[in-house]
């Protein structure tokens, strides 16, 4: 490993220096220098820089108790490794983002890299987020809902499966499952479980998944390989291994000297990767390395020209339409409840439920009732959800009792569905009667913890 300074490195892990960073969602605020909104009043942690390779990324100066922060839950930031958000600059260096791409995050719980893949494409573009375990998929959609795009797709399934996706997706990231030897500082406790025996199983282990994934890249396309290990076993070692197999090119990314990253080049193949040490940028352990594919998969098969997805009722449209900010949307029915997802996926969306087991398809909007529309949660967390709907602007601490499912003191006249926020951060629905109002914050989704002051 090239510059490796071993003296620099233990320093660093012996330090216990925790560093903080996160990125703010452009879907739902205007950022300043310093990563708040202006309107935003009382903000829950102080940025003290920005994160240099990633836009609206910025260093904390503490780590807080980001459970009881309501602008969490409304999705307004995602707390992200810093390193890790490198992944922005890879994506921009290779890819056009103005333009429609298809993009799989194949191993995206919980969802960090798949919501700044969100921020990055353009809002036609399709990106799928995939979680092969089945107990991970939840956070993940509810990272993802609260990112509010209606680009996205959510799936369960095997890195196998994706072989039915012949020359399918643009980009492929595989943010590979790994020994985390990278994260040692940030989780001491890790290092005990450590061995060369793990490593050796992790290796094989992406070797796989990068073998099955291989065929659903299409020509030219880009696979991001990274994980948060320090192992050559488990990234200049794996790139070579994918060189042996496949034709391809190393793609080299130019990172600013003055970020501190260190290029490495595989023995084999001469593939380019960066390395992220402690001691060199205020981020933790992580490997990257982008290759393009050059070799042309079979097709997959002509793509319909007209979706069969059930339409729904006009006069369920014209309840929904008042709502929304966007009008480049289709509304479709699966099973009972009404998503909403870019108009131009929707051939996309048919093909990739006739090959996968999906969890989450766009937005879910609601369901149609007998006189009116139920909304979803989702509705109230889309960032095409007008923001001059009928809104509830409530106090933290009405925020924090609405978080956890309670009712809070408030004289609300009227009747019907109204979106509860905090300082214009939409959090949820609640419903007025006549003489009260119902919480309908999701059970799975409430804050269980008690606030420590």
């Amino acid at each position: 490993m090239d510059h490796f300074d071993p003296v620099k490195f233990l320093a660093a892990h012996a330090s216990e220096n925790q560093i903080v960073s996160v990125h703010m969602n452009p879907g739902k605020s205007n950022h300043s220098d310093k990563g708040w909104p202006d309107e935003i009043k009382d903000p829950p942690f102080n940025i003290i820089d920005s994160v240099p390779w990633c836009a609206d990324s910025y260093y904390l100066s503490e780590r807080p108790a980001f459970t009881f922060d309501p602008f969490f839950h409304a999705g307004l930031y995602y707390v992200q490794e810093a390193s890790g958000l490198f992944l922005a600059h890879a994506i921009k260096q290779i890819a056009d983002v103005s333009k429609n791409l298809r993009v799989l995050d194949l191993c995206a719980a919980p969802g960090g890299k798949s919501t700044l893949i969100q921020s990055i494409i353009s809002a036609g573009s399709l990106l799928v987020s995939n979680e092969v375990i089945k107990t991970r998929v939840p956070v993940l959609s509810q990272n993802m809902i609260k990112w509010g795009n209606a680009n996205g797709i959510v799936s369960n399934n095997d890195p196998e499966h994706f072989k039915r996706l012949p020359g399918f997706f643009d980009i492929i990231l595989i943010d590979a499952p790994c020994s985390g030897s990278g994260l040692f500082r940030k989780n001491p406790e890790a290092s005990g479980e450590w061995n060369a025996d793990l490593v050796h199983l992790c290796q094989l282990r992406q070797q796989r998944i990068v073998a099955d994934a291989w065929n659903s890249l299409k020509e030219d396309g880009y696979l991001i390989y990274s994980t948060c290990s320090y192992s050559k076993e488990e990234n200049e070692d794996v790139l070579d291994s994918i060189f042996q197999k496949f034709p391809c090119e190393s793609v080299p990314l130019y990172p600013d000297l003055n970020w501190n990253i260190i290029e490495t080049i595989s023995r084999q193949h001469r593939a380019h990767g960066y390395r992220f040490y402690p001691y060199n940028v205020s981020g933790e352990g992580f490997f990257i390395s982008v290759i393009q594919k050059k070799e042309a998969p079979a097709s997959f098969g002509a793509v319909r020209s007209k979706h069969s997805f059930p339409k729904i009722a006009r006069r369920i449209e014209q309840q929904i339409t008042p709502w929304l900010n966007e009008k480049s949307l289709s509304f479709i029915l699966i099973g009972e409840t009404i998503h909403a997802i870019s108009e131009n996926l929707l051939n996309d969306l048919e093909t990739l439920q006739n090959n996968l087991y999906l969890k989450k398809a766009g937005i879910r909007v609601g369901k149609s009732g007998e006189k009116e529309l139920i909304p979803d949660h989702e509705l109230a967390l889309a960032n095409f959800l007008k923001k001059d709907s009928e809104c509830i602007d409530i106090s933290k601490t009405d925020a924090l009792h609405f978080l956890r499912g309670e009712a809070f003191e408030r004289n609300i006249e009227g009747r019907g569905w109204r979106v509860v926020s905090y300082q214009n951060q939409r959090l949820g629905w609640i419903k007025l009667l006549e003489k009260r109002f119902n919480n309908y914050y999701p059970k799975s989704w409430r804050i269980r913890k008690q606030e420590i002051f």
